[in-house]
């Protein structure tokens, strides 16, 4: 499983822009770029910038060759005035409160701040800059004071709750009647209920949280440059491609050390480069760079931040009355309490840790057998499970790679699919500007030939990149501003060396497949309502979209559409694709391990007391992994403590078992497209009808059970994770 970053806004939030999704310094969001005209409020009169108005780029695209580092403060800081003015007007309104001039209203509002912040929050994650942190750094804090302003309002809350509690409020219906409810149950839960002294303390809290997120985001990026382990020959580099050791010396060329090699190191606790390095102290080099990059005692430990925001956290959960932050972040979510997730992850464990216990001793065997009498280690793991995975299913990576160019594979493979599936065509559009020349831009056509969306796509890695992959919206789609979907999917695949081909793992595949199914989400809202649209929806429903998009990347018609040669031009082979399908519950144990036990350890860490939450961090993440009955001594979670972004930084806390609770949802989807056709027009009418175009319109089960007939069943996960028989 990749690191999908896939923010799930909230109802009048402001915050990042992007999920992570995504999200990806994700907080929930009121929706993104919306123009003036649709608008009751204006920009400040004083602000003249570049985002002013709306972009004359099509559906408002934003313009990138009109922004300058000078820009971003003024604007955000100005929209941050005007949003304030809006809803000040909307608090102070003497007219009787009506759904109308208040909930609908603040949909309204920020017509500014949308508009910048949507483009900012995605260039601080994708193209970041030591300006663009300063100014980040600065604005986070004022970000977070206006979001509390507005929850803590005594007098728009008065409104929202005179609205909710009225014969009006009540006897609404539909998206009405979901904006309404979302809207106070968000206000509620974000303190309007508090005394004013205990509003007092819990502004101080958010402000010093949201401080804490910012430079823990900002010093794991720079951290995650910095540590790339640097190698003096190219011999210590064997077993990697002449390509990739290319990529090595020019990346170590970069920073300052010529005739150098230098390996990048990924988002996550494994790397790529272990399945391949023949040199076992080369492995734990490159091991000992990714797990310690952030928690070495220099400067870039996070650990006392990481200290601080999970005892600020507590603190909170407590101060809003609820037991742990787990359970005050669960409100609003499919799984309703951080027990019943737990619960649902520990299911998993018998048979995964059988699973574990018997792949290490298969590694072990095979390490003897290749002379190698060693007791396995973590940064074994990965390479010996290649060598299996060759012997067992004569299935060697490098044979598959030179299939998977990443610019076919989007345009024959991710959007034959859903061209396929849904009518959508795509025309690239080298008009429109990016803020990365390796990126493309694309307009998206519906079915009946209409434009439906505006598409961005940044799929390679780069040193001021955040880790991970995610989706975004610059532009939410919103039938009450007239606004279509601006949707970007940006992505960490290592770029090719000069002249080289831009090649893509199988898992960098499924990994473009997901977050495109993120996207398909934010390209089929169909809502009235920002923040009701599209990819708004619970932090454990948002990524089941994206999860279901992966089945498409195997479908045989998609597969031998986009799967060419790069070279020769050749279709993949048939054996080549069955022992892909062969070999895919081979490795589970570190598959499916890695992952849960970082989605327990996230449970953990969030139903800890704010005294518990002050003991040192890596002791008790040692006793929360002991505590997950996997064997995380030699499979270490995805993501340790210090650099678990997601949780820390990307909205995710308390909910990284998302991916897992909505792993199921997707096989268990798409147990029912395969009983009913398989990949079928019909089939694709009938899931974006159901769910994919329906934001967060309706209950969530019930949006699944309009798609499938039936509540969620975790047996066709089991089985395709090989954790169960096939039921025949």
């Amino acid at each position: 499983m990749k690191t999908r970053l896939m923010a799930a806004a909230a109802p009048f939030v402001l915050g990042a822009a992007l999920l992570g999704g995504f999200s990806v310094t994700a907080t929930a969001k009121t929706g993104t770029a919306k123009t003036g005209t649709a608008k009751t409020g204006t920009a400040t009169p004083a602000y003249a910038g570049p985002f002013a108005k709306p972009s004359t780029l099509p559906l408002h695209a934003p313009d990138f060759t009109q922004y300058k580092d000078s820009d971003w403060q003024p604007a955000i800081e100005a929209g941050i005035a005007a949003k304030r003015a809006e809803i000040k007007a909307i608090a102070t309104n003497t007219a009787r409160p009506t759904f109308q001039n208040t909930i609908v209203a603040m949909e309204r509002a920020g017509t500014l701040y949308d508009r910048v912040y949507n483009v900012f929050s995605q260039l601080t994650s994708a193209n970041t800059s030591d300006a663009l942190d300063a100014i980040d750094t600065a604005v986070s804090p004022q970000i977070s004071a206006l979001n509390d302003d507005i929850y803590l309002d005594d007098a728009l809350f008065a409104r929202v709750k005179a609205v909710h509690d009225s014969a009006q409020g009540k006897a609404l219906t539909g998206e009405d009647a979901m904006l309404l409810a979302t809207t106070y149950d968000k206000f509620v839960h974000r303190g309007a209920l508090l005394s004013a002294e205990q509003k007092v303390e819990l502004k101080a809290m958010n402000l010093e949280i949201a401080k804490l997120e910012t430079a823990f985001s900002q010093k794991l990026t720079t951290a995650t440059a910095a540590k790339a382990p640097i190698f003096d020959t190219a011999a210590q580099l064997d077993g990697l491609s002449q390509a990739e050791i290319a990529a090595a010396a020019k990346l170590a060329a970069e920073k300052g050390h010529p005739g150098k090699f230098m390996l990048a190191l990924g988002n996550t606790t494994q790397q790529a480069a272990l399945t391949s390095l023949n040199n076992r102290a080369s492995r734990k080099i490159l091991w000992d760079a990714s797990v310690n990059r952030t928690s070495g005692g220099d400067e870039y430990d996070t650990t006392a931040m990481v200290t601080q925001m999970a005892t600020l956290r507590a603190k909170k959960a407590r101060l809003l009355g609820a037991p742990d932050f787990a359970t005050y972040q669960m409100y609003d979510r499919m799984v309703k309490t951080p027990g019943q997730a737990m619960e649902f992850m520990k299911g998993f464990v018998p048979a995964l840790r059988a699973t574990q216990d018997r792949e290490a001793a298969m590694l072990e065997a095979a390490a003897k057998a290749d002379g190698q009498a060693i007791k396995l280690e973590p940064w074994d793991w990965s390479y010996y499970a290649e060598k299996v995975r060759k012997a067992k299913y004569d299935l060697d990576e490098s044979q598959i790679k030179p299939y998977f160019e990443v610019w076919r594979t989007l345009e024959d493979g991710v959007f034959y699919a859903a061209n396929q599936t849904y009518g959508l065509t795509f025309k690239r559009r080298t008009d429109l500007p990016v803020y990365h020349p390796t990126m493309r831009a694309y307009e998206v056509f519906d079915a009946d030939g209409k434009s439906l969306a505006i598409f961005y796509y940044d799929p390679f890695a780069r040193s001021n990149k955040k880790g991970g992959a995610w989706m975004n919206n610059f532009v939410e789609q919103s039938y009450l501003l007239g606004e279509k979907p601006v949707v970007s999917n940006t992505l960490n695949i290592a770029p090719p060396a000069d002249g080289e081909p831009a090649l893509a793992s199988f898992d960098d595949v499924e990994t473009m497949f997901h977050e495109f199914g993120h996207a398909l989400h934010g390209f089929f809202a169909s809502q009235k309502y920002p923040s009701l649209s599209g990819t708004n929806t619970a932090r454990d429903f948002v990524e089941f979209p994206s999860q279901f998009n992966e089945n498409f990347a195997t479908i045989p018609a998609v597969l031998n559409h986009y799967a060419k040669h790069y070279q020769t031009g050749a279709t993949i082979p048939s054996d080549l694709i069955a022992k892909i399908e062969a070999a895919k519950t081979f490795n589970q144990g570190l598959g499916l391990g890695e992952t849960l036990s970082a989605a327990m350890l996230d449970i953990q860490w969030h139903q800890l007391s704010p005294e518990e939450a002050a003991q040192p961090p890596m002791a008790f993440e040692a006793k929360a992994l002991a505590a997950t009955g996997l064997n995380t001594d030699l499979i270490p979670p995805r993501y340790k403590t210090p650099y678990f972004r997601h949780i820390w930084d990307n909205g995710y806390a308390a909910g990284y078992y998302s991916y897992i609770w909505t792993e199921m949802l997707a096989h268990d989807g798409w147990d029912w497209v395969e009983k009913h056709g398989g990949m079928t027009r019909a089939n694709g009418d009938h899931i974006r009808k159901s769910f994919l175009g329906q934001g967060h319109t309706k209950d969530f089960a019930q949006l699944y059970r309009d798609f499938t007939g039936h509540d969620p069943k975790v047996e066709p996960m089991l089985e395709a994770r090989g954790l169960a028989p096939k039921a025949q």
